[in-house]
């Protein structure tokens, strides 16, 4: 009757600061904030850091491990552990520092089913001296153009669109409607797409199908 009486639960304890070490971490670490000899205090929370370390003994030796270590330690006695760290204590009002907002970039293309990369691929090609290697750089974007265009559609669409699109995300700077080239046809890369839809269905069938044989009793 007297172990029932005295049981303890989680909801009546306090909350754990750390709960990956669990509550006899957190008793050893208040058992050391309550130490009033500071000798003996440095010599448990020595012990502390050496038991958590056991717990990692491949990272137990590096030292930017020993570093989080002991922070974690601070963490745990909510910074009322006055000890000999052999690192700087970082404070309270740091860890509790938010971190600034990263800045992504704010691109608005007017064509967005072509991607910012085609934008920066065309600033690239722009930059290149006139020649064979920077019109194949060019019709290859354009090629390019063209499949993203059919996986936005779905459809078809002239090759005199899409030189229309390219002359304008240049600022006239690349213009292949002159010069009569001819890219990839539609059908192709529809034909390809589909194709690969087929595979990726097909592999899905015979994982299914491994699915259904599995138990059965084979004699």
């Amino acid at each position: 009757m007297n172990l029932v009486e005295h049981l303890e639960y989680n909801t009546e304890r306090p909350q754990l600061i750390i709960p990956e070490y669990g509550r006899h971490f957190q008793k050893m670490v208040d058992h050391a904030v309550s130490i009033e000899d500071r000798e003996e205090r440095n010599k448990v929370a020595q012990a502390i850091i050496s038991v958590m370390g056991n717990l990692q003994p491949h990272l137990r030796d590096v030292p930017d491990f020993q570093h989080k270590l002991w922070d974690q330690l601070f963490i745990m006695s909510d910074f009322k552990l006055d000890v000999d760290s052999p690192f700087p204590i970082t404070s309270k009002e740091v860890l509790r520092q938010r971190p600034e907002p990263l800045e992504y970039p704010q691109n608005f293309p007017k064509y967005r089913f072509y991607g910012n990369n085609i934008k920066r691929m065309i600033d690239v090609a722009i930059k290149w001296e006139k020649g064979d290697l920077r019109d194949g750089l060019e019709y290859a974007i354009a090629n390019h153009m063209k499949k993203c265009y059919l996986n936005w559609n779905k459809d078809t669409v002239e090759d005199s669109a899409i030189f229309k699109h390219l002359k304008e995300l240049s600022n006239g700077e690349i213009d292949l409607a002159p010069d009569g080239e001819s890219l990839t046809d539609s059908n192709q890369f529809l034909k390809n797409r589909i194709q690969k839809g087929n595979r990726t269905g097909n592999n899905n069938g015979k994982k299914n199908n491994r699915n259904q044989n599995r138990g059965k009793k084979r004699y």
